[in-house]
């Protein structure tokens, strides 16, 4: 009998790094697997449906909610996001690890509905790398900057939700913290005790 996988529910300002971090987590471990969450935004360049997102209309989101089917959701800057349990229990009942993206708000959902979740923190290494970086991307607008940047500060009071926080100042770094995380969870007792249920010393 082999554990199940465990959910990594992972949050940080917009501007941390996230995305790319977790990426490389993923793409060279074949343990782990992105939650897919649903969405009523629309989707963007490149982003597939089931791959990236569910892409629902707010009709069926708001269907969803009233019928119990998200662990946590959310609205974030006016478009609804939440994931669901199947999204969970599915590849966590595989014996998959799972990481889900979460803002503050869904990973304290999370805090009171996933038993067995890790959770885990993504910061830039100072506010002011954080401004750099959004302004970097020369995507946004002054306003959503700004934004960004107060709820950036906002985040930063729900740190002691988290278990681990990973500084993302230099990327191999926090990408090889991040999977000593994932590692150790794997070897906790719990875990590794029901794929040794036949191992009997007498």
């Amino acid at each position: 009998m082999s554990a199940a996988g465990t959910p990594f529910v992972v949050s940080g300002p917009s501007g941390a790094g996230k995305s790319t971090l977790l990426r490389r987590v993923i793409s060279e471990d074949p343990g782990v697997r992105f939650s897919v969450s649903h969405t009523t935004r629309p989707p963007r360049v490149g982003e597939e449906q089931g791959r990236d997102y569910h892409f629902v209309g707010e009709p069926e989101f708001r269907r969803m909610i009233d019928d119990g089917e998200f662990l946590e959701w959310a609205e974030y800057q006016e478009h609804l996001y939440g994931t669901s349990r199947e999204a969970v229990s599915g590849p966590t009942g595989q014996g998959l690890d799972l990481i889900l993206e979460v803002e503050v708000e869904g990973a304290r959902q999370l805090k009171r509905r996933l038993d067995g979740a890790v959770f885990v923190f993504i910061m830039p290494p100072s506010p002011e790398v954080l401004e750099e970086r959004l302004r970097g991307r020369k995507s946004d607008a002054e306003e959503v900057i700004r934004k960004r940047l107060e709820r950036a500060r906002e985040e930063w009071k729900a740190i002691d939700m988290y278990r681990y926080v990973i500084v993302n100042d230099v990327l191999e770094r926090a990408e090889a913290q991040l999977r000593q995380v994932i590692a150790a969870r794997r070897v906790e007792r719990e875990r590794v005790l029901p794929s040794l249920a036949a191992f009997d010393f007498g």
